[in-house]
């Protein structure tokens, strides 16, 4: 009977053993297993506190907190949970990675003593969770008032066993490990990636409407006020020195020259009269001098009359392509002296005019390079080179601030006639990738914060 009574501890003991063993591989899931392991573990050993620390992410030396008996939910920053994550670490390091590992307030670090009274009891020890392979996986903390036994180790040692089997085959943890690990490498390399991308320099450009427009064309303004009669060369036509353009009403300048005409030949007439009764009559003589005067002023009366009418068709100055808008906007128009009416340029002279809108204005320098796509012929391009800039932004006529660029082609040969529209892409200095992707909003944002 005595041997009967003394197998019965054992039994009962081996028994609960296959009980923890067989709960621990029922575990569905990681959270049930740390559940079991710091609270179910007491039906086998006697503790008041159990804490399961997992090793960190980058060393199996470093241990941090996962679950504590008794609690729900473990605070991370709390002085009792840092003060025994060091405590494990430090005394795991020292060890031989293997056996159970008994502490207590005499044999424990000497710079954790102070503190042992208030964040743990008397006797603690400490189980390592190794897998078969030798992985270290975690450790379980078991304290209590009384010093533990030698035969509590051999139950304790296999149930550890067990457990860190179970956790193996629930999480997985090598593969765990390595989805961690390569989780952090893909997201590094993606964080590099985007930032390499936003330092790479690239030229700054902005896009702008031009127009091929003649360089240094011959302007032709009105030489005096009138009414255009009729207009003689339509436009956009090739035009010969000498060649009458248009041609004003004459009628009041024929007129005013015939006027002034006979005024001069009664000026002269009286002159002749006056100048015959000088020598006959003394007091006539004092009066050639005011009428000699008086014929040159209707002279020159009728000689101004005589230029104007000798205006009367505007000739073309030199030979050229005669540009303006259309024959029926100008005839029977009046117009001023000085007012600008066609202008007569070369047709292998030409040049770019760009109206570069104020917002996606930057920074450009004489000679930046501008790449043009012509209406026309979009599949291809024209290279061109900034020549000058307006330091001033002036209205279109689409009523939009814009400076005034002028550029000339690379190229020389094969030059697009005048009046071809397109878009130009201007570029500038080099920047990062990620200020030419957020210029625009930057800016923006800078004028509603003031930064």
């Amino acid at each position: 009977m005595a041997t009967e009574n003394n197998k019965d501890p054992m039994m009962a003991a081996v028994s609960m053993l296959m009980q923890l063993e067989s709960m621990a591989r029922a575990a569905g899931s990681l959270k049930s297993l740390e559940f079991l392991v710091v609270n179910e573990t007491r039906k086998l050993v006697i503790y008041r506190q159990a804490l399961l620390f997992k090793t960190g992410a980058l060393s199996n030396d470093s241990h941090k907190l996962q679950v504590a008996s008794s609690v729900a939910i473990v605070d991370k920053d709390a002085p009792a949970t840092v003060w025994s994550e060091k405590l494990v670490s430090q005394v795991y390091r020292k060890s031989n990675k293997r056996d159970l590992i008994q502490i207590d307030s005499v044999n424990c670090p000497e710079n954790y003593r102070d503190q042992w009274k208030d964040f743990s009891l008397p006797y603690v020890l400490l189980c390592p969770l190794n897998l078969p392979n030798g992985k270290h996986i975690g450790i379980l903390w078991l304290a209590r008032e009384k010093p533990w036994v030698e035969n509590e180790f051999v139950l304790i040692r296999r149930l550890c066993e067990t457990y860190a089997h179970a956790a193996f085959a629930v999480e997985d943890f090598e593969k765990l490990e390595k989805k961690t690990y390569h989780e952090r490498v893909a997201l590094f390399s993606v964080f590099f990636i985007i930032f390499s991308f936003f330092v790479i320099p690239i030229r700054i450009s902005t896009l702008a409407p031009v127009e091929v427009v003649s360089k240094d064309p011959l302007i032709i303004s009105s030489p005096m006020d009138g009414l255009i009669d009729e207009v003689l060369v339509p436009p956009n036509t090739l035009v010969q020195s000498g060649m009458t353009l248009f041609r004003y009403v004459d009628t009041e300048l024929r007129n005013e020259f015939e006027i002034a005409d006979k005024a001069l030949a009664v000026s002269m007439a009286e002159f002749r009269q006056v100048s015959q009764g000088a020598f006959q009559d003394s007091t006539s003589n004092s009066r050639v001098s005011l009428i000699k005067s008086q014929v040159e002023l209707r002279r020159t009366q009728r000689d101004y009359a005589n230029e104007l009418l000798q205006q009367v068709e505007m000739k073309a100055p030199v030979s050229g392509l005669l540009i303006y808008s259309d024959e029926s906007d100008w005839a029977g128009t009046p117009v001023r002296v000085g007012e600008r009416i066609m202008q007569i340029a070369d047709p292998g002279r030409v040049e770019l005019r760009i109206d570069l809108p104020v917002n996606d204005a930057i920074v450009l320098f004489p000679g930046a390079e501008i790449t043009i796509f012509l209406d026309y012929d979009p599949l291809h391009s024209l290279e061109a080179t900034l020549t000058h800039a307006s330091y001033e932004a002036e209205l279109t006529p689409e009523n939009i601030l814009a400076y005034r660029i002028t550029a000339d082609f690379t190229n020389s040969e094969d030059m697009p006639r005048i009046g071809l529209q397109g878009t130009a892409k201007i570029y500038g200095e080099r920047i990062t990738l990620f200020f030419y992707l957020f210029r625009r909003p930057i800016a923006t944002l800078r004028q509603y914060i003031g930064l």
